[in-house]
């Protein structure tokens, strides 16, 4: 599994969905990200996640665990986030950093949103699906996305789905160039499609890969 942390959108993604963290567990991972393979004080991450406040040492124990449990990883066999006994915390897992310029596109609902990756998604209620839509009336396999951030295009199509694929009221019948703002319809489940062209790149986002 690969994780995605952008610090711009403050959000955690486990191959494209969201995990949740509370604010300060996300700028605890930030913390720890930025300053890796370093080792971090316990004292010096209080000062960080906590400016300005006193807090007990076992709010950062807290939300070291509240990480540990988001990512997977474990204090016995620490895959990402390495314990140093009387000192502190260190990110010991390999990690990237993606420019901003790549394509970033995205399929938002009310209370969620996938981010498209680079190349194929599939959209459908098997849990191995890139974007896992838990409906009993999407098909297991419903459709498919291609997203070509050189081409800077992004095309849907229907998978052969028992209750098709349809933007706005049209139905797809073979692939189809999507626009940002695209209302999408996965039977009875509806997506909105973005691709971040109305937002201007002001500043240089960095994604943080977690491998």
């Amino acid at each position: 599994m690969q994780f995605v942390v952008d610090s711009e959108t403050r959000q955690l993604l486990a191959d494209g969905t969201e995990v949740h963290l509370s604010p300060k567990a996300f700028d605890l991972l930030c913390v720890l990200l930025a300053r890796r393979p370093n080792v971090v004080g316990k004292e010096q991450l209080l000062q960080l996640v906590w400016p300005n406040t006193y807090v007990a040492e076992a709010n950062l124990n807290v939300v070291v665990a509240e990480v540990r449990r988001a990512i997977g990883d474990s204090p016995q066999t620490p895959r990402c986030i390495r314990t140093v006994h009387g000192v502190g915390y260190a990110f010991c897992a390999a990690a990237a950093e993606a420019q901003a310029d790549q394509a970033r596109c995205w399929l938002i609902a009310d209370d969620r949103r996938f981010v498209l990756s680079e190349g194929e998604n599939i959209i459908g209620r098997d849990r191995s699906c890139n974007v896992w839509l838990d409906d009993p009336d999407v098909s297991r396999r419903h459709a498919r996305i291609r997203i070509d951030s050189i081409k800077k295009t992004a095309v849907i199509e229907d998978l052969d789905s028992t209750n098709g694929t349809s933007i706005g009221k049209s139905a797809i019948k073979k692939e189809t160039v999507l626009a940002d703002g695209d209302v999408i319809r996965f039977g009875p489940v509806q997506l909105k499609f973005r691709d971040g062209s109305d937002t201007p790149q002001v500043t240089r986002r960095i994604r943080r890969k977690v491998q």
